[in-house]
Order: structure tokens, then sequence, then C-alpha cells
């Protein structure tokens, strides 16, 4: 079966990597199950009423589902030299399909997570790329001499003994191919440069783990000059503005029933703001003291207003659009979309993620094995080919039909 996607969260120390985790899972273990947020196939057929997952929820057509995260700690400069716990930030680093790097905005925390003020955050930014790139490149460059006569000797593609060195890094093939097209390389392998390599690297290094910037902690007074700055110099499609202790807060909130909060959203409700609505219930919510009163006031001010949430659902949600991942809907029938168990009035009960280019072939062995499968039908009954590509909206609801073809 194929691998669940993996997205790695990681963050100096400090940055606020552990809240922006918690704030995404409720939970504080190495790894961890998130919530992605996407439109769910029960809203396109009409059968929201009916939608009942087996994992994560569903409502009115916006349905969570599971993604799994990882931990990834021990980053500090140096860490590629095995300074800190580098060796071990590295080894965790290599399971991860997409990063999430947690960085501290305010810039009241310097490069090893101590307490300070006016450091400059896009600092961390380039580090903990550049960190990446020299460990890759530094475990090449130790063997280069050898890799290359290998290479000459057996006559192999670049893509071939390339792949020999990248898989410790969790690679396959096509990315190391989809790298070396993406570079238009002509010059055989035997004869590039170290700076040649160097560009491989960094090349390689966007390929395996693109990565979204989570700018914490946007509520400081700091955070604005150096998010201006930042946005001058990364690709905005990469940046989310968030703060993780705010999410913490709101949904603490929420479960002891003193706020309405919907996670991702950009309203919270007191029980004062609903009786002025016309609830004179206050919707069945507590009283705040004046302490959290105070606080959720200029929550509302300092974060949603400003920025129209937290941002920490957004994070997740960008992190996706990255790795292009797209929501397969397996089904038992493809007309009443029913499981076939014996709960069959509900539909759509699993989604599983799969990586942008995926085949219905690929689904097929992620969600059945080895079973053998005689055909595949896509919604309406339609039958569908194996090497037909899976996107939103196309072949995304299918059936598979066991036996032998």
């Amino acid at each position: 079966m194929g691998r669940d996607p993996l997205i790695g969260l990681v963050g100096k120390p400090s940055a606020g990597k552990s809240s922006t985790l918690n704030s995404l899972t409720d939970a504080s273990s190495k790894r961890a199950i998130g919530y992605l947020q996407i439109d769910c196939a029960c809203a396109r057929f009409g059968v929201s009423d009916r939608c009942k997952p087996n994992y994560g929820s569903c409502v009115d057509g916006r349905r969570s589902v599971p993604i799994e995260l990882l931990d990834v700690a021990g980053l500090v400069p140096g860490a590629h030299q095995g300074k800190g716990l580098g060796n071990k930030f590295l080894d965790d680093l290599r399971h991860a399909d997409a990063l999430i790097h947690v960085v501290d905005v305010s810039g009241t925390t310097d490069a090893e997570g101590k307490v300070t003020r006016g450091y400059d955050p896009s600092v961390d930014i380039a580090w903990l790329r550049s960190e990446i790139v020299q460990w890759i490149k530094g475990n090449l460059m130790e063997k280069w001499g050898s890799i290359r006569r290998r290479h000459m000797a057996v006559k192999a593609t670049a893509v071939e003994t390339l792949q020999g060195q990248f898989s410790g890094y969790g690679s396959n093939a096509r990315v190391v191919a989809r790298t070396l097209d993406r570079m238009g390389l002509k010059e055989p392998l035997e004869d590039w440069s170290e700076e040649t390599i160097e560009r491989v690297v960094n090349a390689f290094t966007d390929e395996k783990f693109p990565t979204i910037i989570a700018l914490n902690k946007i509520d400081h007074p700091d955070a604005d000059k150096n998010i201006a700055k930042i946005a001058k110099m990364q690709d905005p499609n990469t940046i989310v503005l968030c703060s993780a202790i705010s999410e913490i807060f709101l949904r603490k909130m929420a479960k002891q029933g003193y706020v309405k909060y919907t996670e991702g959203s950009e309203f919270v409700d007191t029980r004062e703001d609903l009786i002025a609505d016309g609830d004179p219930d206050g919707g069945g919510l507590k009283e705040l003291d004046e302490k959290n009163k105070t606080r959720i006031e200029n929550l509302k001010d300092m974060v949603l207003y400003r920025f129209g949430s937290t941002g920490v659902v957004q994070v997740l949600t960008k992190a996706a659009e990255l790795l292009g991942l797209v929501p397969v809907f397996p089904v038992r029938n493809t007309t009443t979309f029913g499981s076939g168990q014996a709960d069959s009035k509900f539909v759509f009960r699993d989604c599983v993620l799969v990586k942008k280019g995926s085949t219905v072939a690929d689904v097929a062995r992620k969600c059945m094995g080895d079973a053998p499968v005689a055909y595949i039908e896509g919604a309406g009954g339609i039958r569908v080919a194996e090497d037909d590509l899976v996107a939103v909206g196309k072949n995304d609801v299918l059936s598979f039909k066991i036996g032998r073809g």
C-alpha cells in the first residue's frame, strides 16, 4: 500500500513549533494527526445530510480529513555538522514530503531560541534551507569521485546515479527526474563541477522538501515590519501568517463552553455577543470573567479582524496545496456512494489523500494493496482506465471491483 503523505514541522527552539503542532492536532506526541479541511464530494452530489466519515468529520460539505504530522526537533545553526540534535533532526527530516517552517516573526528569539529583541527572522528562513543543502551536498561531495567512476563504468543515466544517492532522503526516481527536468541540464554527470552539483542539490531540495513558511506570533508589536521584509524576499504563495497560541486559547475556551468558535474562522462569539444578536440565552454559553473577556477582545482586534483568522488551519491547507494533494473517495457503489456496510444509508465514509500526478491505478494500490482488481468504476458506474489521472472532480470517486480481469 502507498505511504500516506507526511508533513514535517520544523523550527528553532521557542519559535512556536510545539504550539503550532498542538493547535493543529490537540496533541503533543512526536507523530500526530492533523485535520486538513477540504470540500467533500457529498456537496457536489447533494447528499451532505448523509455524509458520515469513518475518520474526521464533515459539516455541510466541509470535510476534515486526517493527515499525519511529524515534529522534526533539533533545528539549530550547524545541524548539518551534528550540532545540537542535528543528526536526529536530519534523520527525521528525510521522512517528510513537505515542510512547515515555523518562524518567530516577532524577532524576540535569536538563532538558538534565546530571548532577545530586534532579531531578523528572515535569517532563520535562509539558514534552514542552507542546513538542508549543505547536508545533502556534503554527503554527495564526500564520495563524488567513486560515484562518478561507477556512473561511467556501468553507463548509468544521471537519474539512476542520483537516485542511488538520494534514496536515503526519501526520494524516488520521479523526484530526481523532475529535478533534472526543471534544470534543463545538458552537461553529462561525469563533467559536473562542484558549482553544478550545488545547483542540482538546490533544485532537489526544492523538489523533495517544498516548504511553507508559517510566520508565527503575528500579534506581537514588532511583527509587522518583519512580515513586510519577508514578504519581499519570499514567494507569497509559500507564506502564511499565524498565531498558534491564539488558536489554542480559542479552542480551549470553545471546548469549555465560554465561546462559540469554528476552527479557522475569523469570528468568535461570546455570550454577550449572542445576546446582542437577539439570542436571550446567549447560545447557552458561560459568562466570561473580565480577564478572559479582555483577552478575547484584544485577540479579535489584533488577530481575527486584522488577518482574517489565526492562520493555523490555513497553514495545513497551504502545505497540502504545495504538495498538490488530491482527496479521493473510495466507495462500494458509485451510484448511491455507500460503503456496502450495515450502515449503508451513510455516504462517502472514506477519503484518502494522494499526491498530484497519481493515477487511478496508484489509488487502487493505496486502497486495495495487492488484492486483484478486475476493473474500476467512477461516479455513475462508468468504467475508468487505470492510467487515468485523478484530480478534484475527475476520477476522485472510485469503486474497485475485486477479481481477475
